[in-house]
């Protein structure tokens, strides 16, 4: 992708990264040619495991399949699970010790039955995170003020001034551009934040895609600058005994945002990610629990993050 995707590689599975970037884009492209929508998707975490453990710490990854649980043999990171039936493509083959844990779905439910969980998903106010559990609201709207973050009832406003994440915005000539309000605390048990994204995704006149990201909140005082945090909030990761420290970001940020080139007459979506300050990866884990080398194709850390579903701007 374009050098304006910052910190967009989340050393996952590449189809992860493809599809949540690529899949709003294709469904505008087909909404303005066939009038249907059929990659209009929230999105959901998993964590494509097949051993019947809901392991998606990496401090707790007990691997994708049986003959890969936590193990100092090199199995655990050189097992091939993809490339199998394509031998004569090494462009899709990947080790073990490539993936990371990952994910969980997160949905926002009027209460917590089995309908208003199918409710929730079937209205796409769901989001995704490679397994930290990120708290992460999201309203769009044209009438928010930067003020609606304090409100009391910001929940209660949001919806009623605007709609949630995986929603639907209209607007004509006349309209005014989206306003975002974000709000996103840590998980508990994990890491700091580094920063929330607003990823942008329209299509031209003349059918072309495009995207753009920009950081809309930066811990540490980091100030936005051309739309981007000034700098990187660093990094405490101790490689040799797979700790981090919560001395750098932030536990919660929040951010009112407005498109600065919104064009009413171009369909569009916005989707909020969010990064954690990095963190050891599990195979650093592993190679300090059981006394081994790490890989040396993957990185000691990664940032762990969320991915909220889309919110659709057409134009009425």
């Amino acid at each position: 992708m374009e050098p304006r995707r910052r910190v967009a590689d989340s050393r996952k599975k590449p189809w992860l990264s493809e599809g949540e970037r690529r899949g709003p884009l294709q469904a505008k492209c087909l909404l303005s040619h066939f009038q249907i929508a059929p990659f209009k998707f929230g999105m959901i975490g998993s964590t494509d495991s097949h051993t019947g453990l809901s392991t998606a710490e990496e401090s707790n990854f007990f691997g994708k399949a049986p003959m890969v649980e936590p193990t100092a043999d090199p199995v655990r990171f050189e097992e091939a699970i993809t490339g199998r039936m394509t031998p004569d493509d090494p462009s899709d083959d990947q080790v073990h010790g490539m993936g990371l844990a990952s994910g969980m779905t997160a949905v926002w439910a009027r209460e917590n039955t089995r309908e208003a969980i199918w409710d929730a998903l079937k209205r796409k106010e769901v989001y995704a995170t490679t397994g930290p559990r990120i708290r992460v609201r999201v309203f769009a709207g044209t009438a928010f003020a930067p003020g609606d973050l304090d409100r009391s009832d910001f929940a209660a406003h949001g919806y009623a001034a605007g709609v949630p994440m995986g929603g639907d915005l209209s607007g004509g000539p006349e309209s005014g551009p989206p306003q975002l309000l974000v709000k996103v605390l840590r998980d508990p048990d994990g890491a700091n934040l580094d920063r929330v994204q607003v990823v942008k995704g329209w299509l031209d006149a003349a059918g072309g895609l495009h995207e753009r990201i920009h950081d809309i909140a930066c811990s540490d005082a980091r100030p936005i600058e051309a739309g981007a945090c000034a700098g990187d909030a660093g990094s405490t990761v101790d490689v040799a005994a797979a700790t981090y420290s919560n001395s750098i970001g932030a536990p919660f940020l929040q951010a009112f945002w407005q498109d600065p080139e919104f064009d009413p007459m171009q369909r569009a979506f916005y989707y909020v990610r969010v990064l954690e300050i990095p963190t050891p990866r599990w195979t650093t884990h592993d190679a300090a629990f059981f006394g081994v080398e790490r890989p040396d194709y993957v990185p000691p850390e990664q940032q762990e993050r969320a991915y909220t579903s889309p919110v659709w701007y057409t134009p009425g």
